[in-house]
């Protein structure tokens, strides 16, 4: 047990030891440190570029971090993103020896102490022209300045929407010295691209890389080159949502459209349904305009808009002037003999349209399978036994009066049976004219009817034709966007 205790203690006594050597090396950093900082900054301005010969070049190593996008605004083509911009560079004022001050090789200071370069970017498109953040820099022995600083930026970008919402966008940042010619600061870009490591993905926009070039521009006001570094953000659209919100509804409304063929003339429906889908489209190009910026360039679903709402248009126009057609009473012309064939005896078997007011399930009238199943020649033939027992009478009477006029004049008066014979065949004329005049006029509005009939059927005829036609157009329009996006 005294073992096991003294052991405790040792290990209690050697922790306290080292935390007090600990504590000391670092209050001993600490004074080394204010000791450094005021050795180093009794005279030192901020104001003029650290270097030792005025004609000497001035390095500044730039590398970009992508943090996050926060927005990208097609309207007014502006991108804002989260960056974490670095900055290093060597101050010929600001060096020491570490050993002098204890291995002290770093301290970290406030930025607006030392001089730094006025990298800013070119493309800014923000209305607030405050200053950088005022970090803390790293100062090494050796001179070596590191500042790393996060921004917001707002950059204009050049947005092109013609693939929209399949479209790729390149937005470029361009970062240089807004005072510096090339003579006095040289901007140098880190790495090849800017850092993607630490990207927080968005939920509308894939990051398909940042590129980094150095340029070297030559104004028209001054003859001395200035550099720059410009990165290229490669950005490619998530176009899911803007397919289930915009393209979706739009297809599955367009085919909407050629089945207002298909409704019954009678119906009354068929002028509305599509006027109702034209407003619909246009509720819809109302929302792509409303994103979109006001170019030149139309984007590719606002011409897939276009081009429904005018096919539309032409299918409302179609469909009232069949409508016209089905509605042509007795007082028409009769179907030209050409309509007849192309459409009443071609195109009617081609689209399978029967007549009107009749469809493949629906049972025959029975006269009609009555007349089918005779032929027509027991039609004719019951039509002309008719015709020939009221012949009959007729001539029956016309001999009856004959016989009884002789007779009259040969015997004289017989009596009333005479009499009642001769009245009974003048009845049977009247019966029959009135019967001829009867069938006459069923027989003109039979074909008065069949000349209506003949209109409507025609009309039909059309809308199965048109419908078939639009429902073509619709199908590839779809597939013809759907291309190109791919």
């Amino acid at each position: 047990m005294k073992r096991k205790s003294l052991s405790s203690c040792n290990v209690s006594l050697g922790l306290l030891f080292t935390a007090v050597i600990l504590k000391a090396a670092e209050s001993a950093k600490g004074k080394y440190a204010h000791m450094l900082f005021n050795e180093l900054f009794e005279d030192y301005s901020n104001a003029l570029r650290p270097v030792e010969d005025t004609d000497k070049v001035l390095n500044v190593t730039l590398q970009i971090t992508l943090s996050q996008i926060k927005d990208m605004d097609e309207r007014n083509q502006i991108l804002s993103a989260y960056l974490w911009i670095r900055q290093s560079w060597y101050d010929a004022y600001l060096k020491w020896d570490k050993d002098k001050y204890d291995g002290l090789d770093s301290i970290r200071i406030p930025s607006n102490l030392v001089w730094r370069p006025d990298i800013v970017l070119y493309n800014k498109a923000d209305d607030d022209f405050s200053e950088p953040v005022n970090t803390n820099v790293v100062l090494r022995y050796d001179g070596k300045i590191t500042w790393d600083a996060p921004a917001i930026t707002k950059s204009s970008c050049v947005v092109d929407v013609s693939y929209f919402p399949f479209d790729s966008q390149q937005c470029n940042l361009t970062f240089g010295s807004w005072t510096y010619n090339g003579n006095q600061v040289d901007i140098i870009n880190s790495l090849d691209s800017g850092d993607l490591s630490d990207f927080v993905e968005d939920v509308e926009w894939e990051i398909h890389g940042m590129p980094a070039v150095k340029n070297v521009i030559t104004y028209g006001c001054c003859s001395e080159p200035y550099p720059d570094v410009t990165f290229t953000l490669i950005l490619k659209r998530k176009s899911s949502f803007y397919i289930f919100n915009l393209l979706l509804p739009c297809i599955l409304i367009s085919f909407l459209a050629p089945l207002g063929f298909y409704l019954p003339a009678d119906s009354g429906e068929k002028v509305s349904l599509g006027v109702t889908v034209l407003l619909a489209l246009t509720v819809f190009q109302l929302m792509v305009a409303e994103i979109m910026p006001p170019s030149e360039n139309v984007p590719l679903i606002g011409k897939y808009y276009i081009a429904t709402m005018t096919m539309i248009t032409a299918s409302t126009a179609l469909t009232i002037i069949i409508m016209n057609l089905h509605h042509c009473g007795s007082e028409a012309k009769p179907v030209p003999q050409w309509a007849r064939v192309v459409i009443l005896d071609y195109m009617s078997k081609i689209f399978f349209v029967y007549d009107v007011g009749e469809n493949c399930t629906s049972p025959k009238r029975e006269k009609e399978e009555e007349c089918r199943l005779e032929g027509d020649d027991g039609c004719q033939r019951r039509h002309k036994e008719v015709r020939s027992s009221l012949s009959n009478r007729n001539d029956d009477c016309n001999l009856r009066e004959k016989l009884n006029g002789n007779l009259n004049k040969s015997y004289g008066v017989r009596g009333e049976n005479i009499r009642e014979t001769v009245n009974c065949c003048s009845c049977y004329k009247m019966l029959i004219k009135n019967i001829e005049y009867i069938a006459n006029c069923v027989r003109d509005h039979k074909a008065n009817r069949a000349k209506g009939i003949e209109w409507k059927k025609v009309a039909k005829v059309m809308d199965r034709f048109f419908m078939w036609i639009f429902f073509i157009m619709v199908f590839f329009m779809s597939v013809l966007i759907i291309g190109k996006a791919a």
